[in-house]
């Protein structure tokens, strides 16, 4: 079966939006900081017209969960959630790292792969993906976020994302050849994910949506003498 599915992600300085409707697939893809608040509905809404497509001719909404940007995830979120109750839509949360992932897997051919999104304050938001019997990226570490030179033991070979930009040594260290483009999470490549995740039933209601920021909390470094 082939499901007619938004996808949304707002998690990162990207604000990428898809469409697969009736066998015909839409795409938009902008680096805009800061302004995925003001942009996203508008995008949203003419990516619905030009497919003919209202939101209740969905089966449902995929969106990005994080890690990334606490802002980017948190509208990400509030965007699905909004959109999906108003028409009693289900709702699939997929990780911006395996978005990447699945990216590499399809553009490269790689087999496995370490995605990794800058996280600020000397860390990285990173996860270890292989592509599965069906081509689809599936994860085998746990995401987590840490400092670049603490990776090892990931039994990868190839990087994409944000992460090997700002630390190229990490990647280099760890004899990770990094991947051109996937450098930031692409919905397009949220639907193939989202389509698996609607066929097995891995489907929550619009209340029950949740981001995943990985980093809990932000730890602010104390400036000398005000810890």
């Amino acid at each position: 079966m082939t499901y007619n599915l938004l996808a949304i992600d707002a998690s990162t300085e990207a604000l990428s939006i898809a469409l697969n409707y009736n066998g015909k697939t839409f795409r938009f893809f902008e680096e805009c900081p800061q302004q995925h608040s003001q942009k996203i509905l508008p995008q949203i809404e003419a990516m619905l017209n030009d497919a003919n497509c209202k939101l209740q001719d969905l089966d449902g909404i995929a969106f990005g969960k994080g890690p990334g940007s606490f802002t980017g995830v948190r509208i990400g979120v509030a965007i699905a959630q909004g959109l999906a109750y108003s028409q009693g839509l289900k709702l699939v949360g997929v990780s911006t790292l395996q978005t990447m992932a699945q990216q590499a897997i399809d553009e490269h051919g790689v087999t496995g792969v370490l995605a990794g999104i800058d996280a600020r304050m000397g860390e990285v938001y990173v996860g270890a993906y292989v592509a599965g019997d069906d081509g689809l990226a599936e994860s085998t570490h746990e995401e987590m976020v840490c400092a670049p030179d603490s990776l090892a033991n990931l039994n990868v070979d190839s990087a994409v994302g944000t992460a090997w930009v700002t630390y190229p040594k990490a990647a280099s260290e760890n004899n990770l050849k990094v991947l051109e483009g996937s450098v930031l999470p692409d919905a397009f490549y949220m639907l193939k994910i989202a389509e698996r995740a609607f066929a097995n039933g891995e489907t929550v209601d619009a209340c029950d949506a949740q981001p995943n920021y990985v980093r809990d909390t932000v730890t602010w470094k104390k400036l000398p003498g005000k810890e």
